[in-house]
């Protein structure tokens, strides 16, 4: 099965912008634990760190004509999507299993992702 786990966490730019080396050196070895015990249970698909919210552009929805586009993301809040991965792995409770080795400051979303043909 596939899954997208989502990695947010409150004023997340900021805060890493203020981490210092033990602790920036701390979040890559959960990154790289997390890989690790992927790897062992399925596969790392893919995945990214994002740019700050900032930077994003959200297109808003309209029943008809022209959809407005407005700077930053949707959601009024603080807390920041900083980054994805789409893994492959046996079920959610591996998902699950795996995602808590990600940094703990970080509040992981684990979804299933649907397949859809288009």
């Amino acid at each position: 099965m596939k899954f997208v786990v989502l990695m947010t966490e409150d004023d997340h730019y900021a805060k890493w912008d203020a981490a210092d080396d033990e602790l920036k050196q701390r979040v890559v070895a959960d990154f790289h634990a997390f890989d690790a015990a992927v790897a062992a249970r399925g596969e790392v698909l893919g995945g990214e760190a994002l740019a700050a919210p900032d930077q994003a552009r959200t297109v808003q929805p309209a029943p008809e004509g022209e959809r407005a586009v407005t700077d930053g993301p949707f959601a009024e809040t603080v807390e920041q999507l900083g980054g994805f991965y789409l893994v492959e792995l046996p079920d959610l409770e591996t998902a699950v299993e795996v995602a808590r080795l990600l940094p703990r400051e970080y509040t992981i979303e684990v979804r299933p992702v649907v397949g859809i043909d288009v």
